[in-house]
């Protein structure tokens, strides 16, 4: 089982974000949006986008921190274990709360605004129960270690062995006495990035590079003396 979640599961995921993002572009090219539904409500919008957006960016700088960078480089930094623990405690508790809370408030627009809830398809809904589930199983994760049990240095165990998995020397065995809200909380983000391709989480992947290279859009009137004279009726003749 640890070989199977812990080995193979990380690289069927790596395989199916990859090609799955590929597949996206190469025949649904046109589909490669978020589906903006700002024209339909925008008064939740402008509360529940940012908060989601900024939070979820700074968790996302805080795992790519904290599985990316190894634990002797911050010691050598002068950054001590309490010091980058609490550090993460405090930030990341306020970033995930900041999403979960914006994460609350699109959910609830898109289920009770009309027009916003007809355009929602079954992978926006699945993908919303996911991500809710990494999110909150991450937050647990926080509360539950460093809160309640005086502080778990997942940099010793989970972190290494995600590192492992790119340097093609995956270490299942360091999964073995993880919490379990870690497990789980890792679980359910191979989940996510399974899904990734096929949902509105694509744009993140999206750049507006063609902007700066297209060429300006002139628009002009038809007719120059357009809107300076009063229009006709009925059938009198033009002057």
């Amino acid at each position: 089982m640890d070989a199977l979640l812990w080995t193979a599961l990380p690289y069927v995921t790596i395989a199916v974000f990859v090609l799955g993002h590929y597949w996206r572009y190469r025949y649904d090219k046109f589909g490669w949006t978020t589906r903006s539904s700002q024209l339909y409500e925008s008064r939740l919008l402008r509360v529940g986008s940012p908060l989601f957006h900024f939070g979820v960016l700074v968790v996302l700088l805080g795992h790519i921190g904290g599985l990316v960078i190894p634990e002797r480089w911050t010691d050598a930094a002068g950054i001590g274990e309490d010091a980058y623990r609490a550090a993460a405690v405090v930030l990341g508790g306020i970033a995930g709360f900041c999403t979960l809370a914006g994460l609350a408030i699109l959910i609830y627009r898109r289920r009770t605004v009309g027009p916003v809830f007809s355009a929602t398809t079954r992978n926006d809904k699945l993908m919303y129960a996911v991500l809710t589930l990494v999110i909150v199983l991450g937050l647990a994760a926080t509360a539950a270690a460093n809160a309640a049990a005086g502080g778990y240095d997942y940099r010793l165990t989970v972190s290494p062995w995600f590192r492992s998995v790119f340097y093609l020397r995956p270490k299942a065995e360091l999964m073995d006495g993880v919490p379990v809200l870690y497990q789980a909380h890792a679980l359910s983000a191979l989940v996510l990035f399974c899904i990734w391709p096929f949902t509105r989480l694509v744009h993140v992947l999206t750049a507006p590079v063609g902007y700066l290279t297209r060429p300006y859009i002139v628009y002009r009137s038809r007719d120059e003396r357009l809107g300076e004279a009063a229009p006709r009726r009925g059938w009198q003749q033009a002057p």
